[in-house]
């Protein structure tokens, strides 16, 4: 970064050079030491001065070459704040951009961290090319920084984080478990009863919580059909009853980050008031096929109201948007696969269809609720996931989350994501949210950026 002064700055040298006695100019030698003297204190002092005071003083003093000459006048707030620099600032939206190529990446492997997920295990599976662990996000108007675990268990020490939802939330929590995994360890703290789906986890040096609450649908739902096809099996779904499998354990949590979208895919019947009043998909007679949007809708309708009026809860909520999976040639049951080598650029493709659909039913609920929060001093967050994860049809395991000949229903996973892979990136988004919301250094005080930050 280059540094610049103002021209006015030299001001002070020839006012003072002008006060002089003009004999003492012209003639007096014994002038002479005291003037160069005092100019060599003045050049020290103006060049020192903006250093040591400069988290003081705020930008006024910066700017960067592209935007200043000698002739120019001084730019704008805006432009010369260094938050914006530094890639952190409001104004820049960290989910419009492109993905480019990283070789540093990856961060971690199946041989570093344990708790990547069978299914999601490409590389154990024998997923021969690797380019698809080697890119990250690019936002258009700055840029996003690689996830740095240390800095994120410092922001969040003493604090605790969950995820709500289903395998997708999941998929994101264990990325995370595995890029911290490389500065600290864990305790598994789950309860004794619990399963696989649901996990909580304890970093004792941070005194930090972080667990997943299984709740695929987020409200109420029974399997009415046990006996039927594993992922396409009927549900009845309680439209206006949040599940309590989260509802009361969520109060504790300092972050909370929710997320829905495959499960609603499936066959399921509609209540509301305990009362049938439609279904998606069903097949059966004299009942309205009031389609999965409507489902999809109030399902986060009653998600964020239950969040907004659960007694205790205090913490800051993230909608983690819906991630498109990329079946191809085929619906997943019908011979669809995901083969593609390398991300889309944004101009490849856009979001269209269903994938659309969901996505602004998604956030029109959020931004009711983000309105009705604000009333509230409740804060509501978007982790804006989906047309990121559009463009990335090569990131999921296809055909290497199991052996080859081994009986699965889902045998090419075009829904979940390799770890590692293009789920990491979501943890640098959610690093870079909670430095916007204002954290502290690893000294405990705030630094400049973080300063910046809280004043703004």
């Amino acid at each position: 970064m280059h540094v610049f002064f103002s021209s006015s700055y030299s001001a002070p040298m020839k006012t003072y050079a002008s006060e002089l006695p003009s004999n003492s100019r012209k003639t007096n030698p014994e002038n002479t030491p005291k003037i160069v003297l005092f100019l060599t204190l003045t050049l020290v002092l103006l060049t020192i001065a903006p250093i040591y005071f400069y988290p003081l003083l705020g930008s006024s003093f910066l700017w960067t070459s592209s935007s200043a000459s000698p002739s120019s006048s001084p730019p704008s707030n805006e432009d010369i704040d260094p938050i914006r620099r530094l890639g952190l600032s409001k104004k820049c939206d960290i989910f419009k951009g492109e993905w480019v190529p990283n070789p540093k990446a990856p961060y971690y492997t199946n041989a570093t961290c344990w708790a990547i997920h069978e299914h999601q295990n490409c590389m154990k599976y024998g997923r021969p090319d690797t380019d698809f662990m080697k890119w990250r996000w690019k936002p258009n108007d700055c840029e996003l920084p690689i996830f740095n675990p240390a800095q994120f268990l410092e922001l969040v020490r003493g604090k605790s984080l969950a995820f709500v939802g289903d395998s997708v939330g999941r998929n994101q929590m264990q990325s995370l478990v595995c890029l911290l995994s490389r500065v600290t360890y864990l305790v598994d703290a789950s309860p004794a009863t619990s399963d696989d789906k649901s996990r909580r986890y304890s970093y004792p040096t941070y005194n930090f919580t972080l667990a997943n609450i299984w709740s695929p649908y987020l409200v109420k739902a029974h399997d009415a059909d046990p006996n039927g096809p594993l992922l396409s099996g009927l549900y009845d779904l309680y439209l206006d009853e949040p599940d309590t499998n989260w509802t009361t354990k969520i109060e504790e949590f300092d972050y909370v980050i929710v997320s829905a979208g495959h499960w609603f895919f499936r066959p399921t019947m509609y209540y509301e008031n305990n009362h049938l009043v439609g279904c998606f998909y069903c097949k059966k007679e004299n009942i309205t096929d009031l389609t999965m949007y409507y489902g999809y809708r109030m399902a986060f309708k009653t998600t964020f109201q239950a969040l907004l009026n659960l007694k205790g809860y205090k913490g800051m909520t993230f909608l983690r948007t819906f991630a498109p999976a990329h079946f191809e040639n085929g619906q997943w049951d019908k011979g669809g696969d995901c083969i593609r080598k390398r991300p889309f650029r944004s101009n490849e493709t856009r979001l269209e269809s269903v994938n659309l659909e969901l996505y602004l039913t998604q956030v029109e609920e959020f931004k009711a609720a983000e309105k009705e929060g604000r009333e509230k001093d409740l804060k509501f967050r978007l982790l804006d996931t989906t047309e990121v994860m559009l463009l990335r049809p090569d990131g999921h395991p296809g055909r290497y989350g199991h052996l080859p000949n081994a009986n699965v229903t889902l045998y090419n996973d075009c829904v979940h994501w390799c770890l590692p892979g293009p789920i990491d990136t979501w943890n640098d988004f959610l690093l870079h949210m909670l430095k916007m919301e204002g954290g502290r250094s690893s000294s405990g005080r705030l630094n400049w950026s973080e300063r910046k930050m809280r004043i703004r």
